[in-house]
């Protein structure tokens, strides 16, 4: 199996299966989401499209940030632990925001897309290892600069070859990184519980893949 990492500007490029990871907090956050018992997420690239899904479709909401906090018109951030505050039974959510949904509109050529974090990462693997690629590509969504996101293809790199892996050295990735430092300072839609719900390694035993359909992107949770 080889393996290739693109960020948001040459992921069109991509083809074949591509593991858009956003660990700071966009797919950490929506996994959180399902397991509070939304139906699916609708993935979106601007606020604006966000909030015309949001009156088109019943039961529906908005989720995401522009620079970490919600726009207005949004029901929710970008926090998992703002996020498990809420029954989200039956709920779409609209996601959108300024790494992990770009990739995943950008990525125009995959074939297999998923969103990827460290919580979904065992599921992420056993998916992906029935379709047996010879190449996986990685998203970085947030570039090449924020480890959390190359931590987590380096550690489903590794796990991919066998390799032996030490989880919490990448748990301190996360709580090293430079998008871990706003979560610091008490503010509340930057919890530092964020850090540890989103350093939870296989904490869900399903995967999320994208698929489009009539011209949208849509996630749900599947366990492989």
């Amino acid at each position: 199996m080889k393996f290739r990492r693109f960020t948001l500007e040459d992921c069109h490029n991509a083809t074949g299966i591509v593991l858009i990871i956003d660990v700071l907090r966009a797919f950490s956050t929506a996994a959180y989401a399902f397991s509070r018992g939304a139906e699916e997420i609708r993935l979106v690239s601007r606020i604006e499209e966000a909030l015309a899904l949001k009156s088109k479709l019943t039961n529906a909401k908005a989720m995401g940030e522009v620079g970490g906090l919600p726009p207005k018109g949004f029901d929710f951030g970008n926090s998992p632990t703002r996020i498990l505050e809420h029954d989200l039974t039956g709920i779409t959510l609209i996601q959108r925001t300024g790494a992990g949904t770009q990739g995943a509109v950008r990525a125009v050529n995959a074939d297999v897309m998923l969103a990827t974090s460290f919580v979904t990462a065992r599921a992420t693997m056993n998916y992906i290892s029935k379709l047996k690629p010879e190449i996986v590509n990685f998203l970085i969504t947030g570039g090449m600069g924020n480890d959390e996101d190359v931590a987590c293809a380096d550690y489903l790199e590794q796990q991919f070859t066998g390799q032996a892996v030490e989880a919490e050295s990448f748990i301190k990735r996360v709580y090293a990184a430079r998008d871990a430092l706003q979560h610091m300072e008490e503010h509340p839609q930057f919890p530092y519980s964020d850090l540890d719900y989103c350093s939870r390694i296989d904490k869900f035993d399903f995967a999320l893949p994208i698929e489009r359909k009539d011209g949208f992107l849509i996630m749900r949770p599947v366990r492989p």
